[in-house]
Formats: C-alpha cells, sequence, structure tokens
C-alpha cells in the first residue's frame, strides 16, 4: 500500500521518494532504469509515481539521437578559483577532446556553494538544455540537488562516503596511493619529522591524499597530530600554513603538500624563514603541474593524470548518452611519484 502524501501540483522526485518509503537515489535508480534493484522496491516506486502523476520534466531520449548534442560540465567553486587553478584547465582539456570528436558541444557552468546561486544552474540542467553533465570539484554530502538532474551524470572524484551521490558514474585518481608513496620516498630518504599541509576537509581528494600521509606515518611510527595543517588547494593558504607550522615545530625537515600549488606557497614560506629546499627542509607536492618545473627548486610531486581523467569522464558520459543507463562505474587512475630537487 503506497501513502500518498501532499505535494505540490508538480510532484518531484523526492516527493515519490517519500511516498515509496526509499532514499531519493533508490528512486532515481529506478526511473533511470539501473540495475540491482529488488523488485518490491522498484514496484513501490512505480506504483509512488503513477499515484502521484509524476512526470518527467524531458522527454524520452532515444540512445541514437540526443536532444541537444550539448553536455554541461559543472565545476562546484566560485569564478575566481576555476579560472587561476591550472588543474581545471587540464581536465578541460582531456574533456574537449572527446567532446568534439564526438561532434558535440561542452557549456561551462560554475556553481557556486551558496544556495541562491545554485538555483540557477540546477533549473538550467533540469530543464532539458544538455544531454548529460559531468561534475567535478565537489564539496561535502551532495551539495547539490542531484535528483532534479534527468540526465546522465558523471562525477570526476570519489564522493563523499555515504552521500546520495554514490548512485552515479566516477573517475578518479588514486589519491591515497599517491601520498603514501611519497611520504613514504621521505621516510626512506632519512627525514624524521615529517609534516603535511593537507586538502579541504570537505573534499575526498584531501581526505584520501591526508590518509596516505597518516598511513606511512602510522607505519613508521612518527604519527604527530601537531604536524598536520589544512589548507585550500591555493597558494596563500599552503604560505599561510607553513608559517604556521615553523611557528610550533620549528624543527620540522619535510612537507608533504596535498597540491603544487600549495607547495608553492610552502617554497615562499620557507625562503622567507632562511630555511634551505631540500638541504633543510624537502618539500613534495601533488599535480604535476607545470609550475613545478620552473620553482626553485624543482618540485617534487605526485603525477595524477588528469587530462586523462576529463577524457575517461567523458567517455564514461557519452556511453551513457548513447547506450542508456547502466550500474555506476568507479575508475581510479594511477598517480606517480615524480622525482625533481626539491626531495
Amino acid at each position: 500500500m503506497i501513502a500518498v502524501l501532499p505535494c505540490p501540483a508538480r510532484p518531484t522526485l523526492a516527493d515519490v521518494a517519500r511516498a515509496a518509503g526509499v532514499s531519493s537515489a533508490t528512486a532515481s535508480r529506478v526511473l533511470n532504469g539501473f540495475p540491482r534493484v529488488r523488485a518490491e522496491t522498484r514496484q513501490q516506486v512505480e506504483s509512488a509515481m503513477v499515484a502521484l502523476g509524476y512526470e518527467r520534466q524531458r522527454a524520452a531520449r532515444t540512445a541514437s539521437a540526443p536532444r541537444t548534442r550539448s553536455i554541461a560540465f559543472v565545476v562546484c567553486e566560485e569564478g575566481l578559483r576555476l579560472f587561476s587553478d591550472p588543474y581545471f584547465g587540464r581536465i578541460v582539456a582531456g574533456v574537449s577532446r572527446e567532446v568534439s570528436a564526438a561532434g558535440m558541444q561542452l557549456l561551462l557552468l560554475p556553481v557556486p556553494s551558496t544556495r541562491d546561486c545554485q538555483e540557477p544552474a540546477m533549473n538550467y540542467l533540469s530543464n532539458g538544455h544538455v544531454d548529460g553533465a559531468l561534475f567535478v570539484s565537489m564539496h561535502g554530502r551532495s551539495p547539490l540537488d542531484m535528483d532534479r538532474i534527468d540526465v546522465p551524470v558523471v562525477i570526476g572524484g570519489r564522493p563523499v562516503h555515504g552521500s546520495e551521490d554514490d548512485q552515479f558514474s566516477y573517475v578518479d585518481a588514486d589519491n591515497f596511493g599517491g601520498a603514501a608513496r611519497a611520504v613514504r620516498h621521505l621516510v626512506d630518504s632519512g627525514r624524521s619529522l615529517i609534516a603535511t599541509v593537507a586538502g579541504p576537509r570537505d573534499m575526498t581528494v584531501g581526505l584520501d591524499r591526508l590518509a596516505g600521509y597518516r598511513r606511512v606515518m602510522v607505519d613508521a611510527e612518527r604519527s604527530d597530530h601537531g604536524l598536520v595543517f589544512f589548507g585550500d588547494f591555493g597558494q596563500a593558504s599552503g604560505e599561510h600554513a607553513t608559517a604556521r607550522l615553523l611557528e610550533r615545530r620549528p624543527d620540522v625537515d619535510a612537507i608533504f603538500t596535498a597540491s603544487d600549488l600549495m607547495a608553492v606557497g610552502v617554497l615562499r614560506a620557507l625562503r622567507r624563514a632562511g630555511r634551505r629546499v631540500p638541504d633543510d627542509v624537502a618539500v613534495i607536492g601533488f599535480d604535476d603541474l607545470p609550475i613545478g618545473r620552473h620553482t626553485d627548486p624543482p618540485l617534487t610531486t605526485v603525477r595524477q593524470p588528469v587530462e586523462e581523467m576529463g577524457a575517461r569522464m567523458t567517455r564514461e558520459l557519452l556511453g551513457l548518452i548513447f547506450d542508456g543507463p547502466s550500474a555506476p562505474r568507479r575508475i581510479v587512475l594511477d598517480t606517480e611519484l615524480v622525482l625533481r630537487a626539491s626531495a
């Protein structure tokens, strides 16, 4: 028996989920034909759709004929960071290559964190303007109302564990393994007091790189919470974190930094404090941005295949657009430690 709940004149997928007694993610999987949904659950959701008069906001697409031949590239960041961080340009390069080869066009859609700014973007994605969407730089647990998006979605980076975004396919780099490899190199090089400038705590990329650092530090019996500082992946935050680190732990002799841009800030702070790199303090970054080849000294870093991540995300999305729904895929690409003069 389905309990029909009061709802607006135009019911939403969330209304269907409540009426069926399931999560919005489960209702979305039923609506989009994902496998591995119990027959009983599927029947509950379909009955709720009928009872509420739920209709898709878009007509069903055929696998061979996308309606708009457009894909949205959604960046969950303020515009300033979008255009100042080289990571986004590199991932767009990989996306653009695949989109052009498919004869489609790419639409850039920045979505800042404030709800007022998100609403126009979500309306755009929900009203038939694109055939699919790629999401990158996701913060926290389901910061956007993803259930409203009635097109295929692929996410760049692993969603936060337990978020409803886990219904979607994603492409990520091996952030844990890359960080662990970098810190292990510092341990094997004889560094004794190894700090980290970690990334944001509301992003899995930051959490995974911090987890890799911590795993090696525990294994080496050097775990010390006082050696962990946080930044936002930007240069200024790396510089600020290093200044605080040197005040509290002036004997630090190595810093693993969760992004190359933050590592540039780390190098500036060390130089200002009169510390030589790598003689006094070794520094390792993460990303392998071009800027790392031109720092003084050149930056040892972890290379992640950013362009390939963008290309792979796009190929996964095109498969969903042209071939129809499939079970979510979790793709993790390898990283590589690139040794230069800073460590």
